[in-house]
């Protein structure tokens, strides 16, 4: 669709998938009464930025949810780098995937799943929907929350320029900064206390001897021991 033009930011919708997948390529359960969008953006900003458009993105799912739940923001969160969390536990997935068109400009697919009806049960983390929270909610209803929602949250961004500000606004909601967490890293763990996000939304993770890791990507549990 980037390639052959047309009008973009782009909504891509599926009632239901059968090959949804998450991070590295990881199986996503994706049966029907759930949202599975994915919004594809053409030449959104410079390529080293784009990575910073997963906390847009996990934020304007958060303003979504609240808007149309008006769930208590005490038991929404969001954990590093772009989960939404109810409960402490998962409610959607944010997949980045970018490429580039002939003429040089990057697309960026921001896809998501979000657990309206339904919620996986043999995950390594505990996971939940938005009916098991009490909110039983349409899937094209949290579609056009989120559709308006995306929209200020890119505007805010500005290519990049946003995104101190829109950090800012990320760390107010986060769920597990400054307390100590485990980092699976491929075929290493680290632990330690999430300290901050540094200026290009990298987790600033500090061991218990004082130094000082920043983690790009990885997945993130909490952890019993304190850093």
């Amino acid at each position: 669709m980037a390639r052959a033009g047309g009008t973009h930011p782009l909504w891509v919708v599926a009632d239901r998938q059968t090959e949804g997948r998450g991070r590295r390529g990881r199986p996503w359960s994706s049966p029907a009464g759930n949202l599975y969008a994915s919004l594809l953006l053409v030449d959104a900003g410079l390529p080293a930025r784009l990575p910073q458009l997963c906390f847009a993105a996990s934020l304007a799912l958060y303003d979504a949810v609240r808007a149309i739940t008006g769930i208590d923001p005490l038991r929404i969160g969001l954990k590093w780098p772009n989960d939404v969390m109810i409960d402490g536990a998962k409610l959607a997935g944010i997949l980045l995937e970018g490429s580039t068109l002939p003429d040089g400009r990057p697309v960026t697919v921001i896809g998501m799943g979000i657990n309206c009806a339904h919620h996986p049960a043999d995950t390594p983390y505990p996971t939940t929907s938005l009916l098991k929270a009490g909110y039983p909610t349409e899937p094209r209803a949290l579609l056009a929350a989120l559709d308006a929602a995306m929209l200020d949250r890119l505007a805010q961004w500005s290519r990049g320029a946003g995104f101190a500000a829109l950090g800012e606004d990320w760390v107010r909601r986060a769920t597990g900064l400054g307390r100590p967490v485990t980092v699976r890293l491929g075929h290493r763990e680290t632990e330690g206390v999430f300290e901050a996000l540094d200026p290009a939304g990298a987790m600033v993770l500090r061991h218990a001897d004082g130094s000082r890791e920043i983690i790009n990507a990885g997945d993130v549990f909490p952890s019993a021991h304190v850093g």
